[in-house]
């Protein structure tokens, strides 16, 4: 089969909220459709959700539908980006929850990016799973009855995870045979998970550090914005004062 037609015909589910990781949704979409996938954005609400970068902000993206509207049966297979925020808007809504456990339950292939796999916790699935995810959720994935790996990529039965951003073509190279249906060659078998790391993890070229602060010029435009609300306010509060004392004072006011 051409590379290029591996999932012709595949109709993928991408679910994320505000504050994904914009690099762990963007690469893989466009691998998809490149395979020729049909991919739809599922979000919470509709409209367009906000991406992240890490720790900065990052681009809008329209939705093709919401949560409250999607069934799993009209899909394929699922991928779940990470960040730092997504996936925790995700495991706090019942709809999302459900849509997961039912992609789960017609033993459809779920991808999970970095803190995505906190979803799989949320849902009570990730108990006997090997995992990976972002190390800093590892903790999470062990005290829920998972064994964690430390590697870029992981398969166990019909979940994927990766470990974060800098493991995204990792994930794209094993998430396309994964999502045509290719079989499951096993996994390791050790009872033991990896260990902690010993130090946190950075992005590779975005570490907080170098972040921009945000300029005299737009903290000063923050502060006059604010002091105008407040100025706005309480001239509203004036205005009904005194529209109710000279309600009060009218001769065709009733007793």
């Amino acid at each position: 089969m051409d590379s290029a037609q591996t999932l012709a015909g595949k109709r993928i589910a991408v679910l994320a909220a505000d504050g994904f990781e914009q690099a762990e949704l963007e690469t893989p979409v466009a691998a998809l459709k490149a395979a020729g996938a049909e991919v739809a954005v599922i979000a919470l609400r509709g409209g367009r959700i906000r991406g992240m970068h890490v720790h900065q902000s990052g681009e809008l993206l329209r939705v093709d539908g919401t949560i409250a509207n999607a069934r799993a049966v009209d899909y394929d297979a699922l991928l779940v980006p990470g960040g730092y925020i997504s996936p925790d808007l995700l495991r706090q809504s019942a709809l999302a929850r459900d849509f997961v456990c039912q992609v789960h339950a017609l033993d459809k292939p779920i991808a999970l990016m970095s803190q995505a796999a906190l979803l799989l916790v949320s849902c009570g699935l990730a108990a006997g799973r090997t995992l990976t995810s972002w190390p800093g959720v590892r903790d999470d994935i062990v005290n829920a009855g998972a064994t964690w790996r430390n590697q870029e990529v992981v398969r166990d039965g019909n979940v994927l995870s990766s470990r974060g951003p800098q493991d995204t073509a990792a994930l794209v190279q094993a998430l396309l045979p994964f999502f045509a249906g290719e079989p499951h060659a096993g996994i390791d078998d050790a009872a033991e998970s990896d260990p902690p790391q010993e130090e946190p993890s950075e992005t590779p070229g975005q570490p907080l550090r170098w972040l921009s602060a945000p300029s005299v010029g737009a903290m000063l435009s923050l502060a006059l914005l604010g002091m105008g609300v407040v100025a706005a306010n309480r001239g509203l509060r004036r205005k009904r004062a005194d529209d109710a004392e000279t309600a009060s004072l009218s001769p065709d006011t009733p007793p």
